[in-house]
C-alpha cells in the first residue's frame, strides 16, 4: 500500500476535545469525511502534553498505532470534533 503524502494538504483544521472543547491539534486534513486517524507527520501544531490524552479534562481521545507503515493516532469515536 502507498504511504500518505508527507507534505499533505495545505488546508488545516482545528481538532478539539468533544467533552471540554480544548484545542488538541492543527491538522492538515485531506478530504471532507470524518476524522478517523491523524498521521503524526501531518500535525501542524500540537497542543497536547501527553500523546492521546486531553490536557483539559485528562480523557483519552486517541490511540498510538501504525497505519500503512506510518505512525498515526487512531481517534476514539465521539471523543474529538474538528472545525
Amino acid at each position: 500500500m502507498a504511504k500518505p503524502n508527507k507534505k499533505g494538504p495545505s488546508k488545516t483544521v482545528g481538532v478539539f476535545c468533544a467533552k471540554c472543547k480544548t484545542q488538541l491539534y492543527h491538522y492538515r486534513k485531506g478530504g471532507t469525511g470524518a476524522l478517523v486517524k491523524c498521521f503524526k507527520e501531518r500535525i501542524a501544531k500540537d497542543f497536547t502534553i501527553e500523546a492521546g490524552v486531553c490536557p483539559g479534562c485528562g480523557g483519552q481521545f486517541a490511540r498510538d498505532t501504525l497505519v500503512r507503515g506510518t505512525p498515526a493516532f487512531k481517534m476514539i469515536g465521539g471523543k474529538v470534533t474538528s472545525r
